[in-house]
């Protein structure tokens, strides 16, 4: 900690990101007007009474976006949780037992990274109904092949520790030298890891959100009030540049964060 705090852009981040997690925790006693009531003229532009301004049918914009942080946020959060699970389980049976395993495993990576990504996401999405929980898993599901690849990795490495020969010379089950003993020393680039992919996870329920097939109205999150705003840019530009702006902020806050604690996991990079 003492040495990430040197680190300017990485402090901002984390400030920033803690800041928009504050707003989304507290939201109901924070926002002014609930974020679904019509509660004066459309698009009307930004004032005292309504700091962002209305959107196309006299919700007011500021309330929206509050709201919005705590479903974007916790989607981000859950989907990177779900992703960090299934990569780290993969990627530490692949590197720790080799053979057959690792290939099997990592074949089944190279096929899951073959499809894109988004047209996987929207074609599991088109065959589901979408709802914020559909969203998190499979945004989770869809984004843990690289983390199993840098676990992988990293179990490739610690396997042939000391530690680890220490550890089966007096008998430890293969599940516990795994989970106990090399997971907690190669847990750095997993923390780098869900850091940054918590910042792709919102911009992927961010694009979900603005084809209509992520988290569906009235429940708002930023990329549904992106797709909403899609009509208005040149009436109303306000309607899309605040959500915009907090979907800016918050990727690169996260990414900052992340590119912090990477450079201080490996100093020599």
């Amino acid at each position: 900690m003492h040495k990430f705090k040197k680190n300017k852009l990485a402090i901002i981040g984390l400030i920033v990101i803690s800041g928009f997690f504050l707003l989304a925790l507290f939201a109901n006693l924070i926002a002014p007007y609930n974020p679904s009531a019509i509660i004066e003229n459309s698009t009307q532009s930004p004032s005292l009474q309504h700091w962002f301004g209305t959107d196309e049918i006299g919700r007011d914009i500021f309330s929206r976006i509050l709201f919005g942080a705590r479903i974007s946020l916790s989607v981000g959060f859950v989907a990177v949780v779900i992703a960090i699970l299934v990569g780290t389980v993969v990627g530490a049976v692949a590197g720790y037992f080799g053979g057959w395993v690792d290939g099997g495993l990592m074949r089944f990576v190279d096929v899951m990274l073959a499809f894109p990504s988004i047209f996987l996401l929207l074609t599991i999405q088109v065959m589901l109904q979408p709802n914020i929980y559909n969203v998190m898993v499979v945004i989770g599901l869809t984004s843990w092949m690289g983390v199993a690849r840098l676990v992988r990795g990293e179990f490739l490495v610690q396997k042939e520790r000391p530690y680890v020969e220490s550890a089966r010379a007096i008998g430890a089950a293969n599940s516990r030298i795994i989970f106990l003993h090399i997971l907690p020393n190669a847990i750095s680039p997993i923390i780098v890891a869900a850091t940054l992919g918590m910042a792709g996870a919102i911009l992927t329920e961010s694009s979900l959100s603005f084809l209509g097939l992520g988290v569906q109205p009235p429940m708002p999150s930023w990329g549904n009030m992106l797709m909403d705003a899609q009509a208005y840019m040149r009436d109303a530009p306000w309607i899309a540049v605040f959500p915009g702006i907090f979907i800016l902020l918050s990727v690169l806050s996260l990414y900052f964060v992340g590119e912090g604690l990477r450079e201080e996991f490996n100093p020599k990079e």
